[in-house]
């Protein structure tokens, strides 16, 4: 199996030993990415809206830098701190995709990185 390491400057730098994505077999998989400001490393989100709107920017860049967009979207996985912030994810996430709409689950976890309230992953078909 042959893979690729697609990377990007216009998305955070991983916190940790992962790239932002691997292309393998025609599928992108996009690690998980938080509200991190890609200018800057910082989180500037004060609203979960705010948080979540980051998150899909930056999913977006490391999609455009592998050459594809949110309609290439198979599957993604949303992580959340608190349940009570379903409905605003979920708004904000919508407005991303078109009607053809990826699989996906939702899932509420103890914590998250750097204590934000949401990371969103994405598997890609190229």
């Amino acid at each position: 199996m042959a893979k690729k390491i697609i990377n990007t400057n216009n998305a955070p730098a991983p916190i940790g030993p992962y790239n932002q994505s691997v292309l393998a077999n025609g599928f992108l998989f996009i690690s998980g990415q938080i509200a991190i400001n890609p200018a800057n490393g910082n989180i500037e989100a004060t609203t979960i809206a705010n948080e979540t709107d980051q998150v899909m920017k930056n999913l977006d860049a490391i999609l455009k830098e592998a050459g594809l967009n949110f309609s290439h979207v198979v599957k993604t996985t949303i992580f959340l701190s608190d349940m009570s912030h379903f409905a605003t994810v979920n708004e904000v996430y919508a407005a991303y995709f078109t009607a053809d709409h990826p699989a996906r689950e939702t899932v509420a976890v103890k914590g998250l990185p750097k204590g934000v309230n949401v990371e969103i992953s994405m598997i890609a078909a190229a």
